[in-house]
């Protein structure tokens, strides 16, 4: 293990944490709203400890194996969630420690649950960097750290590879700076153009921000007390724009690249964008029905309720129009199902990702073909190319350590005496990230 270039690394998640933190300090100072000294300090700690890093920490071998870029990725996320919970504790805007760090644990992996009662009372630069924290999870910040770790002569390959949220780690470009370049520039002009829609859709300048980071990063953090719900009051939209979006966050970044060159074919056949569209349509039309039927809402209200809810839960992001909880069975048990299943891999968003449950499919197919031509040898094949036996065993291997801690959440949350539907609900959402 090479404890020297993880620290190293490590220096510059500060760095770029300290960096992220400079906006709100900014908007706290024009609104004297308090909470400048909290930002301040945090800053300089940040920086402290990227110089005592930088002084102490000297290596020659600046090679990343697989078991480093695992290191980095888990000391880093760890050690941004406990710095940047520091703001919200110094200003005084929570009132423990802990309730600061659970609330930036969940914006930093963009779960999006919170402490936080009423966020109109909170200074708007605390809300700021919260929902920051949700811009900054979805791509993530070692997505960003690997624009610059070539510059420093350091492998990045194995941090990308740790960090991919899908089976398999791909690159768009050939090289990796480049491949992360390229994600952060798709990924600042989803942020551009929806915040720009937004406002033109007569939403406060702030709160547009506030939504758009947390749509664009698929979190769930909202500068309202009844969330987009408060918006739908208004005429629909509003909701539809941050439907859509969440929709288009959902998807796999490649698709966005194809689409930037001209590959039209390349995403037509793209058998996991092609089930995700489907799936989530499909539920959305089932939704709308079953609300309609139960007269639940009129025809109008079920589809942009359905549509909302059903791209929020599928994204993992967790803004909500009204209390979906008060719907018909067979509506929350669909939305169950969106939540387990996530969006796609290369997304920002959460879950086991649509590429497994394709690929889970496609081997319960082979299984079966096997019983009835015991000899036969059939690969398992995504987008016409014959997928790798260690890829397989990873999905497997994925897919039974979250059900095992899914169901170890579940028993230690029924332990509070929750009923076994919301203690597995409940295990499942905070499992979303």
């Amino acid at each position: 293990m090479n404890y020297a270039i993880v620290f190293r690394i490590l220096g510059i998640i500060f760095t770029i944490e300290s960096l992220f933190m400079i906006p709100p300090l900014i908007v706290s100072t024009v609104l004297d709203d308090g909470a400048q000294p909290a930002f301040a300090v945090t800053i300089f700690i940040l920086f402290a400890l990227f110089m005592s890093i930088r002084r102490f920490t000297k290596t020659k071998n600046l090679r990343v194996s697989p078991r480093d870029g695992l290191l980095v990725v888990s000391i880093s996320w760890i050690s941004a969630s406990i710095f940047g919970a520091l703001p919200l504790y110094f200003s005084g805007s929570f009132p423990t420690y802990i309730d600061s760090l659970f609330e930036i644990v969940s914006g930093f992996t963009t779960t999006g649950a919170s402490v936080c009662q009423n966020p109109e009372i909170v200074p708007k630069s605390i809300i700021l960097w919260r929902s920051m924290t949700h811009w900054i999870g979805g791509m993530g910040i070692l997505v960003f750290t690997l624009i610059l770790l070539p510059k420093l002569g350091i492998g990045a390959y194995q941090i990308f590879k740790a960090e991919s949220p899908g089976p398999v780690a791909g690159k768009i470009e050939s090289k990796m700076t480049d491949t992360a370049k390229r994600l952060y520039i798709i990924y600042m002009v989803i942020t551009l153009i929806l915040f720009i829609l937004l406002v033109l859709a007569k939403m406060p300048v702030f709160d547009a921000v506030i939504h758009t980071l947390g749509v664009v990063g698929t979190g769930g953090f909202s500068s309202k007390a009844n969330s987009v719900g408060y918006y739908a009051n208004n005429g629909y939209i509003i909701p539809y724009i941050i439907s859509f979006f969440m929709l288009f966050c959902g998807t796999n970044f490649t698709i966005y690249n194809h689409l930037y060159k001209g590959k039209i074919r390349n995403i037509l056949e793209d058998e996991e964008f092609r089930t995700y569209y489907i799936i989530l349509f499909a539920a959305t039309l089932f939704i709308c029905l079953d609300l309609y039927y139960n007269q639940v809402f009129n025809f109008e209200d079920s589809l942009m309720h359905s549509f909302f809810q059903v791209t929020s839960i599928a994204s993992t992001s967790g803004f909500a129009t009204t209390d979906f909880d008060l719907w018909p069975t067979f509506s929350k048990y669909i939305l169950f199902i969106l939540m387990c299943t996530g969006a796609s891999a290369g997304s920002t968003a959460g879950g086991i990702k649509v590429i497994r449950i394709l690929v889970l499919i496609k081997l319960i197919k082979r299984e079966i073909k096997r019983v009835l031509h015991p000899h036969a040898i059939i690969p398992v094949k995504i987008n016409g190319r014959v997928m790798n036996e260690e890829v397989i065993s990873g999905i497997y291997g994925f897919l039974g350590i979250y059900v095992l801690i899914m169901i170890g959440s579940a028993t230690i949350v029924s332990l509070s005496g929750v009923d076994f539907l919301s203690s597995l609900s409940t295990a499942v959402t905070y499992f979303q990230m």
